[in-house]
Order: C-alpha cells, then structure tokens, then sequence
C-alpha cells in the first residue's frame, strides 16, 4: 500500500497520478474530493507546489476538465487566501514585507483606474510572487470581485499549461514517445494558445498601465539590482 504524499518531482507525480488512476476507477467522488481538498489546502495557505497538482490534474481528469477544475480552484483557493491574510495576516505580511508592500501599493494606486487589467498583467507577467500577491491584496484595498476574476483569467493559461502537459505525460510510455511529431505538435500548439492572451495583455499594458522597468520588478521578487 502506498503512502499518499504531496509530489516533489515529476517521477513521485507518475506514481501518484498512477495510484490515484486505479483509486478513482473505484471511488470517483472520493478521488475528486481528495484532489480537490489539499488544492484548496495548498492554495489557501500559500503553499508552494500547485503546478505539480495542476500536472496531475491533466493525468487523471483528462486536458479539459482538468483545466476547468484548476482554474476553479486556483481562484477559490486563492480567494481564502485573501480572506485569511484580511482576517489574520495584515500585520505580519506589512512587518516581514514594508518594501514590497510599499512598492507595490504604489503601482497599484498608479493604476487604480484600470486596477482590472492591471491585475491581469501582474498574473500573466508577474513582478510579484503569485502567493505574495494573495497575502498582500487585502491591505493594498483590492476588491474581493476583481481579485478573483483577476485570478480566474490572469492565471488560466499557466493552468492550461501545467495541465496539458500532464495529460501528455500520462500517455507517454517511453522517452522516445516524447520527442514524436504528435507530442511535438501538442506542445507547440499549447505554447502558441497560451501566448496568445499574454500578448494581448501586454500591447494593452504599454499603452495604458504605468509600469516602470526591472528595478522594481527585481525589488518586489526578492532581488537587489548589482
């Protein structure tokens, strides 16, 4: 019997995607709800590790549903993530993070009046950690509403992404099968479909939102410009 473990890499994911296979066979409702459960669980608490999960799900529910499935949760997750950082979190996040914090309530008021879209280029191109962001939206003043359609689009294609490949994955049975023209195509044609929405966000973005250069972006990731 096999021990169920969040994955550390993709080859603990196969095993996983192949244990909750025959799992799911037999207790569908069950497999769900426990996929479902430490998604929200990952999310909620700012976890690190929800593109693996987003890999399984492309594994075991198939590129579409999959796809659905994430995108949902990744906005609800991250919606409880909000609500947790609004009720309990505001303080430490403004104590451990004053720079970024500062820096990005900054931009945010610099784009107040197209906040929307604004979040959405944060998501696609982001100059924030996506679970900084979260933590740090309630005390920046960002509408519950616009936060989560922000996340519910902004991170759709990364999801597609993650969750593609892992329905690629689950039909690979060898390495060569991955450097086949069919695979190749696949994942050619995933790249193209998820540049397209970032693409469009960023011609969007240079006539619209003020955004400076990398200083700040390398400032609000963590990095000190040399």
């Amino acid at each position: 019997r096999r021990a169920l473990r969040f994955p550390a890499d993709l080859e603990e994911l196969r095993d996983l995607a192949e244990a909750l296979r025959d799992y799911e066979r037999q207790h569908r409702g069950a497999a769900l709800a426990l996929f479902c459960g430490a998604y929200l669980y990952k999310q909620s608490f700012a976890i690190p590790g929800s593109s693996l999960l987003n890999v399984l799900a492309g594994a075991l529910f198939g590129p579409w549903t999959g796809l659905v499935l994430c995108s949902v949760l990744t906005s609800v997750g991250a919606t409880f993530c909000y609500l947790l950082s609004a009720a309990f979190g505001k303080q430490l996040i403004v104590h451990f993070f004053p720079e970024k914090v500062a820096l990005l309530q900054g931009k945010v008021e610099e784009n107040r009046n197209c906040l929307f879209f604004f979040l959405l280029f944060l998501r696609l191109f982001p100059m924030t950690p996506n679970w900084f962001l979260n933590l740090s939206a309630p005390i920046l003043n960002i509408p519950l509403s616009q936060f989560f359609l922000s996340v519910l689009i902004g991170l759709t294609p990364y999801n597609f992404i993650c969750v593609q490949t892992g329905a690629i994955l689950s039909q690979i049975t060898s390495l060569d099968a991955i450097f086949s023209w069919d695979t190749l195509l696949k994942l050619l044609a995933m790249a193209v479909a998820a540049l397209i929405p970032g693409t469009l966000i960023k011609r969007y973005s240079k006539k619209h939102l003020k955004l400076d250069g990398d200083k700040q972006a390398q400032t609000l990731n963590g990095r000190k410009s040399l």
